[in-house]
Order: structure tokens, then C-alpha cells, then sequence
């Protein structure tokens, strides 16, 4: 009887064998072989969810990083114009018309009020305008320079001359610089405004030979200001010449 409990316990033993699993075998037991004698792979057991090695997916490739952005074609520069500035020019007038142009003519007294102030400057102002003086030919005795101590007494002094009835023009020549108060504006205005006032009222031409400058630098490199204001007052006073003569008969 014990012999065929054996038996049976054996061939229980064989079939349970027979239905075990590969991944399933125990200690000792070695996986089954492929043809060719290399283990076959064994599969990760289905119950943690997790691929294998062989199933995971490759990861990713990240995005090329962008490069910098080109740098744009310099622009060629273009060459700037410089400023305009106030400057000499040519008019020309058409043909068929009367005209009343006056020249520098050196037959005619001249009367010069100078300010003090700023005297190193006013004082080549002044040496400027007695050299353009005699270059033109207006001799010395019929030359009147007036001193007077600033910018803002130039209007009454170039009154005072014309009224006389002695000078046919005046020059006014002076300096006034920029400082950190508005006393500039205030003088440089009067100064202006009353040299004109004069001419109106005089009826004599007032030539306008002040500097009104932002430092010493900007009057030194103006100091011909002073020329150009003698030939204007003789231009303008020869105008007047001729106006007064033919003013006693017709235009021609």
C-alpha cells in the first residue's frame, strides 16, 4: 500500500514539474538554453508593471539650442551736412528794375562807440575796425571812437553820435558772455534792440558789431565781426547818399 502512496506522490511531482513556469525555477534549475547555447532572455515578471530594459522607450532628444541671431550689415553712414550758419550771399536782381545798392565808399565820417567790458576782447574789436577803416580809406581825423563802460550804454552813445549829424554811419562793437544768471539775455537783448532803435529814429545807419558769445573762446574766433560791421554801416550810408540825391528829381 505505501508503495503505490509513492507512486502516485511521483508522478504528482513529475506533472507539477512539467507545469511550472520557465521564470519559475528554483534553486539549481537553469533557464532553458536557445539552440546555439546562449540563455534565452528571460521576461520581467508581468505582475510590476514596469517595460524592461529592451522595451523602454529611447528618451527624447531635446531641441537644438538656437544659435545667435546674425548680426545685421552695418548701414554705411551717411555724411551729415554741417550746420547752416549765417553767411555772406549773392542777389541778384532781374534785369528792367531801378536798383539802390550803396558801396564802401571811404569819403564819409565814421562814428565808433566801444564798450569796456570785456576789454581784452572789445580791444582788438576796436583794433579790427579802425584796420578796416583805414584799408577802405576813411582817413583818421574823420574817425570819432567813443568809449563807454558796457554793452547796455552802446544804444545811447550810437543816439548820441548820430544826432550830431556829423557821422554819416556808426559801429557798435562789443562782448557780452554767457554767465550762470540771466543778466546775459537781459543785456545782449537791450543791447540789440536799443542800437536799433537808434538807426530808426536817427534816420543814420547803426552797423551792429557786438559778440554775444558762450565763452572767451567763441569771441576770439569772431573778432573779424568787428570788419564786417564797418562795411556794412558804409554800405548802408552810401544807400542813404544816393537815396537823399535822387530823391530831388524822377527815377530814370
Amino acid at each position: 500500500m505505501s508503495d503505490r502512496i509513492d507512486e502516485i506522490e511521483s508522478r504528482l511531482r513529475d506533472m507539477g514539474a512539467a507545469e511550472r513556469p520557465v521564470g519559475d525555477s528554483g534553486p539549481g534549475e537553469r533557464a532553458p538554453v536557445e539552440p546555439g547555447g546562449s540563455p534565452a532572455p528571460q521576461e520581467s515578471s508581468a505582475g510590476d508593471g514596469s517595460p524592461s530594459a529592451a522595451q523602454q522607450p529611447e528618451p527624447a532628444l531635446s531641441p537644438a539650442e538656437p544659435g545667435p541671431d546674425p548680426k545685421p550689415e552695418a548701414e554705411p553712414e551717411l555724411e551729415q551736412e554741417p550746420p547752416a550758419e549765417h553767411a555772406e550771399g549773392e542777389l541778384r536782381v532781374p534785369d528792367g528794375y531801378h536798383v539802390l545798392s550803396g558801396g564802401v565808399d571811404g569819403r564819409r565820417a565814421v562814428g565808433v562807440v566801444v564798450s569796456r567790458f570785456n576789454g581784452e576782447v572789445t580791444d582788438r574789436l576796436l583794433k579790427r575796425a579802425l584796420d578796416e577803416l583805414e584799408e577802405v580809406g576813411v582817413p583818421r581825423e574823420a574817425i570819432m571812437v567813443m568809449p563807454v563802460p558796457g554793452a547796455f550804454e552802446l544804444p545811447l552813445a550810437a543816439m548820441a553820435l548820430a544826432k550830431t549829424r556829423r557821422y554819416a554811419c556808426i559801429v557798435a562793437l562789443g562782448c557780452v558772455i554767457r554767465g550762470e544768471t540771466p543778466h546775459f539775455e537781459l543785456i545782449a537783448h537791450e543791447a540789440a534792440s536799443g542800437l536799433q532803435l537808434a538807426a530808426i529814429e536817427s534816420g543814420v545807419p547803426v552797423a551792429f558789431g557786438v559778440l554775444t558769445v558762450e565763452n572767451r573762446e567763441q569771441a576770439e574766433q569772431r573778432i573779424d565781426k568787428a570788419a564786417e560791421a564797418v562795411r556794412s554801416a558804409l554800405e548802408m550810408a552810401d544807400v542813404f547818399s544816393q537815396l537823399r540825391a535822387s530823391a530831388a528829381g524822377p527815377l530814370h
